[in-house]
């Protein structure tokens, strides 16, 4: 074998390892996000997907109900159920949408935002931290990176949806 063909060799398995490497750590990543989600939620006394939706109205509301189902992936009948219980526990309100007084929209209440932030508060001081060791272009990779990622899993969850 000549020494170009082992060296392709070599780094044909350095990638494999660091994309599995990679992938694992994502696993990890994604398993240690769902304890933290849930002992945040247990706080909160919510439910996992009570907080998932949560997020999902803060993040993208307001919110109709039909369509908060179809950012979650649930049943219109399990999101009637999550709003009830999100509304009894003065999370969110639902509201006459103002362009279609007939529709309703779900609005997250900023005043009890505080309680959420302060419980992943260790998590975005590590994180904040940890960032500190990367230069501006890293950031860019790593944020691109994550982007794609997300991307990536919202098209895997689409497909599984499909069929």
């Amino acid at each position: 074998m000549s020494s170009i063909s082992t060296r392709d060799a070599d780094a044909a398995r350095r990638r494999r390892r660091l994309t599995t490497a990679i992938k694992e750590s994502l696993r990890e990543l994604s398993v240690q996000l769902g304890l933290l989600n849930h002992r945040v939620g247990a706080r909160l006394e919510l439910r996992d997907v009570d907080l998932d939706c949560l997020d999902l109205i803060g993040r993208y509301g307001p919110l109709s109900p039909s369509a908060l189902a179809r950012r979650a992936g649930l049943h219109p009948a399990t999101v009637t159920g999550v709003l009830d219980r999100l509304e009894r526990g003065g999370w969110v309100t639902r509201e006459r949408d103002p362009s279609d007084r007939r529709a309703v929209v779900v609005n997250v209440r900023r005043d009890r935002g505080g309680e959420v932030f302060r419980l992943y508060g260790g998590m975005n001081a590590a994180l904040d931290q940890l960032l500190t060791g990367y230069s501006d272009d890293q950031l860019e990779v790593i944020a691109d990176f994550l982007g794609r990622t997300a991307t990536a899993g919202q098209a895997a969850t689409d497909d599984l949806a499909r069929d």
